[in-house]
């Protein structure tokens, strides 16, 4: 009756999104930007919305501008249960 559990962190399915960095005045938080499109189902017409999330960047190396792939993760204080995953472009 014992399940089996994951060899590494990565085998575990995480939800995982891009977003931008809007602030990175937090130390080892930043704020990131998600925007998604969906159309509406009446209209058919794609519509834009957009999520601020919290997440953790634990190395502080994230600026405002950049591009970030974040993942879902237990609550790390009361609104951040984001982390930052890589740094996927960088605003120079």
């Amino acid at each position: 009756m014992s399940e089996e559990k994951p060899a590494t962190i990565e085998a575990r399915a995480r939800r995982a999104v891009r977003g931008s960095v809007i602030s990175a005045r937090m130390d080892k938080s930043i704020t990131v930007l998600v925007v998604r499109q969906f159309k509406h189902p009446l209209y058919k017409k794609y519509i834009r919305r957009s999520t601020r999330l919290h997440a953790h960047d634990e190395s502080n190396d994230c600026k405002e501008g950049d591009t970030v792939l974040i993942e879902e993760c237990r609550p790390l204080s009361k609104t951040k249960s984001w982390r930052v995953i890589r740094v996927l472009e960088r605003l120079e």
